[in-house]
């Protein structure tokens, strides 16, 4: 059993990781089908008649290549703030990761001495340097891993929104498969290709560590470090660009000239759009990366350490992989679901079709979960926990596993019922602005706050059983369990930013009201899951954040916390402050490259003759080069103070002061970005909750007009 069972290993991760890529780039040929020109309708079963009916005195050729334009100058400017950005990023990967390799190797001041492993008694680990080095290779391949997952899905996405927008005239259900499967490309590409090049990256390092696991397997922790540190730049990045940009479009106007949110008079139209690719695209991508490499370097680096660790059990070990390979071959088969197996006929059925694929792709990888924990591991092994071993069963990580998945889905659905207008929290939101602003805004913090309660339950019993199970790899491992679906968590994710994209992209064209009704009604089952997606994303990274926790006071040989230590309770009051200060600084970047955004598009409507009458275009490149500027400049300093804190924290006043600092901001960062994320979801759905009740009202009155 061991050495076949080593081959099936060595076997499923690639073979698992190359059907993830492969099938992303069939779903990518089925997208490509569409074509952005005057005849994309001919040759795919649809007549012109049939949508002259839905377009009646609307010049085809005029649509198409109007679509073909405003898609070209959306691509065109996410392309060139992600090239920008990455041009900034690739000189923090070099200052950070010498950082890396400097701090790594003057541990041991740099010897080249091999050393008994801390565990492993008996054995010699591979010296300093070797460590500092690999480490610092590990971080640079996940820091480029990370850039290209979001750059390869803010491509998809870009290519994808004219597609979506031209088939909405065929049907909702044809504009549906559309945005799905183009989400499903960025979700599996990402699934895939980081499981892929960690497995490499594992294989090529043990060239040079042979048996020494611990040495491997803690240089490889490197991988997570530079995902999630291009995440951080990539979101905060792409968060203040979009944001600038819709505030100034919306602000100006919507509300000042009284004109529809993706009107092309608006200067600020194409930043908006340009803004849904970046932040919500490439920076949620670089995100989700970055938890799952973390989560899958902190349960490996926790596993070499444990007794089939140091028995080199290559299938027992490679067990994060595995759960990693089953995710993508569910998360294949719960697409054909929405794309195949089951066909959208109406608006009312795509956000139950969304919705449905958490429910399966969970239930499917409950399965696999039960299946690969008693194939690939022993039936009884040990842990290190703290000083102590401790003695787990196969069936023990099953449900270790097994809770974080289910906890995501509570977390995914609660996220759903506070941000859907289709419940009474969003609809009490949009019912407070009847009394103005002050009362909206109560109602949602007010909002934002209960919203954290459930989540924190979900994830507090995640944790609890996690850890008495397996201890610290319990929990890395449920926190991989959680990110097991990661393909279709993105794919959904993703689906929302493409359809917001293609309800732009259809207003600016100047297509057909039932047009723009199919897109809007994508765009609104697309707000609902792109906040269940900041859920998963934000219960994820709590509990991968806990397992590099532990993983850090078990290196640095802490042995307890005592918050009662001044230096450990210093620490934890300003690690608490933390989420806030970041919080802070993001914000006020916003507002101030809104406050940009706001005056240029005003100088804009007051200054070009005809702009509002449409007889002139308006200058959309000085908006764009506005948010562009204005992320660029404001995303360092609050990258640097989450880089820099722990170095700091952790040079000046030693380990404890650090384990203080991080589980403060753990704590407090998991409450308020849930709260936030909740809040802004609310107030965004209570808003289109308004504006399609007043439409209906407004639509009946003059129906009983007409009728009287």
């Amino acid at each position: 059993m061991g050495a076949m069972g080593e081959a099936f290993t060595q076997l499923l991760i690639p073979v698992a990781a190359l059907v993830g890529i492969g099938f992303a780039l069939l779903q990518w040929l089925l997208v490509s089908k569409v074509k952005v020109s005057a005849d994309s309708d001919l040759n795919n079963g649809y007549s012109d008649r049939l949508i002259e009916e839905e377009e009646e005195g609307i010049d085809h050729e005029d649509v198409a290549a109007k679509c073909a334009e405003i898609q070209n100058a959306i691509s065109v400017g996410a392309t060139s703030f992600l090239f920008t950005e990455y041009r900034y990023l690739t000189i923090f990967m070099g200052v950070f990761g010498a950082i890396i390799f400097l701090f790594l190797g003057s541990v041991k001041g740099f010897s080249t001495k091999s050393e008994p492993c801390t565990y492993n008694t008996g054995s010699l680990c591979k010296p300093a340097l070797a460590n500092a080095l690999f480490s610092t290779i590990a971080f640079l391949l996940g820091a480029t891993t990370s850039v290209l997952s979001g750059f390869l899905g803010m491509k998809i996405a870009t290519y994808a929104n004219a597609r979506t927008t031209l088939e909405a005239r065929k049907g909702v259900g044809k504009a549906f498969i559309v945005a799905f499967r183009s989400g499903a490309v960025m979700g599996f590409l990402l699934a895939a290709s980081g499981l892929l090049v960690l497995y490499v990256s594992i294989h090529l390092f043990s060239l040079y560590y042979g048996d020494d696991w611990e040495g491997l397997y803690e240089s490889i922790t490197g991988y997570g470090l530079g995902g999630s540190s291009m995440a951080l730049f990539g979101r905060v990045g792409g968060g203040i660009y979009t944001k600038a940009a819709d505030v100034g479009a919306d602000l100006v106007g919507k509300v000042e000239r009284n004109i529809p949110e993706d009107d092309p008079r608006n200067p600020a139209v194409i930043a908006d759009n340009v803004g849904d690719n970046v932040g919500d695209i490439a920076g949620m991508g670089s995100d989700l990366f970055g938890s799952y490499a973390e989560s899958s370097c902190a349960a490996l680096f926790v596993a070499s350490i444990s007794s089939f660790g140091i028995s080199h059990d290559y299938t027992a070990m490679s067990y994060p992989l595995i759960i990693s390979s089953v995710g993508i071959v569910v998360c294949l088969g719960t697409t054909l679901f929405a794309t195949d197996f089951v066909e959208i006929k109406n608006v009312s059925e795509i956000e139950p079709s969304l919705k449905r694929q958490l429910v399966i792709s969970t239930v499917l990888m409950t399965a696999g979960i039960a299946i690969v924990s008693f194939f690939a591991l022993p039936s009884e092994f040990t842990l290190f926990n703290f000083g102590s071993t401790k003695t787990v069963k196969n069936w023990h990580l099953f449900f270790c596993v097994s809770i974080g998945l289910w906890a995501g889905l509570v977390i995914g659905y609660t996220t759903e019922y506070y941000t859907s207008n289709a419940y009474s929290p969003v609809q009490d939101v949009a019912d407070s602005c009847r009394t103005g602003a002050a009362t909206n805004v109560i109602f949602g913090l007010a909002l934002g706050y209960k919203s954290v309660i459930i989540p924190i339950f979900a994830i507090a019993i995640a944790i609890y059983v996690s850890f008495s199970m397996a201890a610290m790899y319990g929990i890395a491992v449920a926190a991989l369990g959680m990110l097991s679906t990661i393909a279709t968590g993105l794919a959904i994710d993703a689906y929302g930013p493409i359809s917001d994209n293609a309800g732009g992209i259809a207003e600016m064209a100047g297509m057909s009201h039932k047009i723009r009704q199919r897109t809007d009604a994508l765009d609104a089952a697309g707000n609902t899951t792109a906040a269940i997606g900041k859920g998963f994303a934000i219960g994820s990274a709590a509990l991968v954040s806990l397992a590099l926790f532990g993983a850090f006071v078990s290196r640095a040989g802490i042995e307890t916390v005592d918050v009662l230590t001044p230096k450990v309770f210093i620490g934890l009051i300003v690690g608490a402050m933390l989420p806030y200060w970041f919080s802070a600084m993001t914000m006020k970047s916003v507002g101030s490259a809104a406050l940009k955004m706001v005056e240029e598009v005003r100088r804009q409507f007051n200054t070009i003759p005809g702009l509002m009458e449409g007889r002139a275009k308006p200058d959309y490149a000085t908006c764009v080069k506005i948010s562009t500027d204005a992320s660029l400049r404001e995303m360092i300093p609050p990258g640097a103070l989450v880089m820099l804190t722990p170095l700091i924290a952790g040079t000046l006043f030693g380990v404890e002061t650090l384990a203080g600092v991080l589980a403060g901001s753990l704590v407090s960062g998991v409450q308020v970005a849930i709260s936030a994320s909740n809040t802004g979801g609310a107030w965004d759905n209570a808003k289109k909750y308004i504006e399609v009740t007043l439409i209906f009202s407004l639509s009946h009155s003059i129906l009983q007009t007409e009728l009287s």
